[in-house]
C-alpha cells in the first residue's frame, strides 16, 4: 500500500489548506500568483470590438441555480440563464407564464443547486440544440433551449436525493441519466435513520429524451444497495450503451461520513448495461412503482408553462435482471468517472488515493464473460479489480477529482489538494505536464472533452477559492475560472475570470455549432397566448368579477393603453403584455408602482403577465424597465386605482381614444 493512502481525508484536508494559505500570501494584484504576464497570451484571449469569441462555455451557477454563458476565450460573460431559481431580471418564476416551470411534487419551489451542464449529442458530437443541467436538492433535470437560451423543460426525479450524478448524456442523447446521491428510504417513509442499512435504497435513473423535440420522459429506474452515488458518464464508441457511475459510502453508514465512508479500501464504479435494460423493459421484467413527481414544459407557441404531475414509474431488480449491473472495485471513495473517446477507458478518480485508476472496458466485457467475480452484492456481481484495471497513473497528485480528454490521446485530470492539473497519456499513463491552478480546482472542461469528438484547443479549470485574484469585495469573492492553451506540449495559463455563483462543471462548444439556430425573435404572427394582443387594436381591459385582465400591448415607445381607470382595491389584475416589436435585441420591460412582484421583460412578439394586487387607492405610474429607444424615457403611463366601493366604470385610452 502506498504511504500515502495511510493518510486520512481530515489530513489531506489540512495539507490543501496549508498549500492554499501558503499560495495566498503574495499582496496580490497583477502578474503575481501565477498569472502569465507577457503580451502574447494577451493577444491570445483578445476579441476585438465587434467581433465573436470563438466557443460558447456554459458554466453552472451552483448555489445560484442558473447557467452562466460565457464566451472563449475572452472570458466575457454574455447572458445568464435562469433554471431552478427564480429570477427577478427576466421575471422567471415572477411572471404567470414561468411559474409552473419551478412546479415539483413539494409544491412551487424558487430555488435550486445547479452542478452539472451537459450538451446534447449526436454521433459522439455535441451538436448545439441543447444543454441539460441537474438540480442537486430536490432532484431534477432542466433541458435548455439553444435557439431561444431559455429553459424550456424540468422532470421531478423520485425515488432519490442529492441529484448529483446528473445529467450525463449518451453519444445520441438517447438518455440523460440521474443517480442518488443520498441513500432516502424505498419507499420514502417514516423510519428510523439508524435502520439505513436495512430500509434505504439507491436509485440510478434513466431519462428518454425525444430526438425531435428533446422532451424528456422517464424510462426505467434500477434500485440498487444505498451508496452515494457521485457521478457519471455514458460509454462512447465500443462502450455505447453502458453508463458508468461512481459510488462512496460502500459501508452503508449515515453520520460522520468523513471518517465513517472512507474506512473500505475500494468502493464501486456501476457499470449499467442500458441496451439490457431496454430488453428487459420490452419483455415486461419492471414493477411499476407509484412516485409522484412534476414534469414542467414550456412552449413557445403559447409562451406559457405547464406543470403535470406523473404517478408512477417503473422500476428494474438486479436480482431479477442478470446481466443488468456489474460493480468494478475502484480505491477510494472515486468521485469523478470519466470515458476516454475511444471508449476503451473508464478513469475513476479516487479522491483519496494517491493513484489513479483506469478500467479496461474491454477487459470488463472479458471478466464479465468469464464470471471473475469477487463477490455479489444484492444480486450484483462484482468484478475482480484485477481483471479490469487497465492501467494506473502513479502518483500524480493529491486528490484527483475530474478527468478530460483533448482528442489526442491525451487526458487532463484536476487536483484539489495539491491545486494543480495533471496531463498524463492515455495507454502509457505516464505524467506528461502539469500546471497550477489557482486555487483548488474541481471541475475542468476542454470543449467536448467528455464526447467522442473533443475539440481539445483549450481547457477551463473551475476553482474553489479566489483569494487574491481579484479586487476584495467583503467577506464574500466569487469563484474564478481559469483559461489554458493545451494546443502544444504544454499547458499555459492564458486567463483568469470571475463567475458567477459557484462554477461546479461546464460545457463548450464551437460557435458554428450554435449560432446558425439561434432565434432573433418570436413570429407575432405564430403567439398562441390566450391572451395576447396581437395588434392596439386589440388592446383592451375586461373585468371578470374582481379579476381584471388588461390586454396590453408595447412597442417602442408607448404602452397601449397607456392610461387606465376603474381599478378598485381588491382587484386582481392581470397585465399580459404583448410585445409587438419583429426586431432582434428589442425587449420591453414593464413595471407598475408598488406591484409587490418583479418587473416583465417581454421578448420581441412574446406575451409576458404581471400580477398585481393594489393595496390603497391612488395613481400609480408604469413604465418599460428596458432602454430600448431614444424616447424610452416617454413610455409610460398611469393606473387609477379607487376605494373597493367605487362604482367609477373601467376605461383605458391612448392618446385621445378613449374606450369605456
Amino acid at each position: 500500500m502506498n504511504r500515502l493512502t495511510l493518510y486520512s481525508f481530515p489530513f489531506l484536508l489540512t495539507v490543501a489548506l496549508l498549500l492554499v494559505s501558503n499560495g495566498c500570501n503574495t499582496t496580490g494584484g497583477p502578474g503575481s500568483g501565477g498569472l502569465v504576464t507577457n503580451a502574447g497570451a494577451a493577444e491570445e484571449v483578445y476579441v476585438a470590438p465587434g467581433q465573436y469569441d470563438e466557443f460558447y462555455a456554459f458554466l453552472s451557477g451552483g448555489f445560484s441555480g442558473q447557467i452562466g454563458v460565457y464566451g472563449l476565450p475572452s472570458g466575457r460573460l454574455l447572458k445568464v440563464i435562469p433554471v431552478f431559481s427564480v429570477d427577478a431580471e427576466k421575471a422567471y418564476g415572477f411572471n404567470e407564464e414561468t411559474k409552473p416551470m419551478l412546479n415539483t411534487s413539494f409544491g412551487f419551489i424558487p430555488w435550486d443547486d445547479a452542478h452539472h451542464p451537459e450538451l446534447s449529442q449526436t454521433k459522439g458530437q455535441t451538436d448545439g440544440r441543447w444543454i441539460f443541467i441537474n438540480g442537486n436538492n430536490t432532484p431534477r433535470i432542466a433541458r435548455v433551449d439553444l435557439s431561444t437560451f431559455e429553459t424550456a423543460e424540468i422532470i421531478e426525479i423520485p425515488n432519490s436525493g442529492g441529484n448529483h450524478s446528473s445529467p450525463f448524456t449518451t453519444e445520441n442523447t438517447e438518455y440523460v441519466v440521474a443517480g442518488t446521491r443520498f441513500g432516502v428510504p424505498y419507499p420514502q417513509n417514516d423510519v428510523a435513520i439508524s435502520s439505513y442499512a436495512e430500509n434505504f435504497k439507491g436509485m440510478l435513473t434513466f431519462i428518454k429524451v425525444n430526438p425531435e423535440s428533446g422532451e424528456m420522459e422517464i424510462a426505467f429506474q434500477v434500485l440498487l444497495p444505498a451508496f452515494d452515488y457521485d457521478l457519471a458518464h455514458s460509454g462512447k464508441g465500443k462502450s455505447h450503451g453502458w453508463t458508468f457511475f461512481t459510488s462512496y459510502n460502500t459501508e452503508l453508514k449515515n453520520t460522520l461520513l468523513e471518517v465513517n465512508a472512507s474506512q473500505n479500501d475500494k468502493d464501486f464504479i456501476a457499470a449499467i448495461n442500458w441496451k439490457k435494460a431496454e430488453e428487459y423493459l420490452a419483455q415486461g421484467k419492471f414493477k411499476e412503482i407509484p412516485a409522484r413527481y412534476a414534469h414542467n414544459m414550456y412552449s413557445d407557441e403559447t409562451h406559457q408553462a405547464t406543470s403535470t404531475m406523473q404517478e408512477k414509474v417503473k422500476v428494474l431488480l438486479p436480482e431479477e435482471c442478470p446481466g443488468l449491473v456489474y460493480f468494478l472495485p475502484t480505491p477510494k471513495s472515486p468521485h469523478g468517472v470519466d470515458v476516454d473517446p475511444t471508449g476503451e477507458y473508464i478513469v475513476g478518480n479516487g479522491k483519496l488515493s494517491a493513484d489513479l485508476t483506469v478500467h479496461s472496458f474491454s477487459k470488463m466485457l472479458a471478466a464479465i464473460e468469464n464470471q471473475s467475480f469477487e463477490t455479489t452484492i444484492a444480486g450484483i456481481p462484482v468484478l475482480k479489480y484485477e481483471e479490469v484495471v487497465g492501467g494506473v497513473v502513479k502518483e500524480p497528485g493529491l486528490g484527483p477529482l475530474h478527468t478530460e480528454f483533448d482528442g489526442n490521446g491525451n487526458a487532463y485530470t484536476t487536483f484539489f489538494i495539491s491545486s494543480e492539473i495533471v496531463k498524463w497519456k492515455v495507454g502509457t499513463w505516464e505524467v506528461l505536464d502539469r500546471v497550477p491552478c489557482y486555487y483548488s480546482v474541481g471541475h475542468l472542461m476542454i470543449p467536448g472533452g467528455d464526447s467522442q469528438h473533443p475539440q481539445g484547443k483549450y481547457m477551463l479549470a473551475m476553482n474553489k477559492i479566489t483569494k487574491d485574484r481579484y479586487l476584495p469585495t467583503g467577506p464574500e469573492l466569487n469563484q474564478s475560472a481559469q483559461l489554458y492553451d493545451i494546443s502544444g506540449d504544454k499547458m499555459r495559463l492564458l486567463l483568469d475570470f470571475p463567475t458567477v455563483g459557484e462554477p461546479h462543471y461546464a460545457q463548450g462548444i464551437s460557435a458554428d455549432r450554435v449560432v446558425p439556430r439561434v432565434l432573433k425573435f418570436y413570429p407575432i404572427e405564430e403567439n398562441k397566448h390566450p391572451y395576447a394582443a396581437l395588434g392596439e387594436k386589440q388592446a383592451k381591459v375586461v373585468r371578470q368579477g374582481n379579476e381584471v385582465h388588461v390586454y396590453m400591448t408595447t412597442i417602442r415607445s408607448h404602452f397601449a393603453p397607456d392610461n387606465i381607470e376603474g381599478i378598485k382595491v381588491g382587484d386582481k389584475v392581470f397585465f399580459h403584455v404583448t410585445n409587438l416589436e419583429q426586431d432582434w435585441d428589442v425587449p420591453h420591460g414593464f413595471a407598475v408602482m408598488g406591484n409587490d412582484n418583479s418587473e416583465i421583460l417581454i421578448m420581441p412578439g412574446q406575451t409576458e403577465t404581471s400580477v398585481w394586487e393594489p393595496k390603497r387607492p391612488g395613481v400609480y405610474p408604469f413604465y418599460c424597465t428596458d432602454f430600448c429607444s431614444a424616447l424610452h424615457q416617454e413610455m409610460q403611463g398611469y393606473i387609477r386605482i379607487s376605494p373597493a366601493n367605487s362604482t367609477l366604470p373601467l376605461k383605458w385610452s391612448l392618446g385621445e381614444d378613449i374606450v369605456q
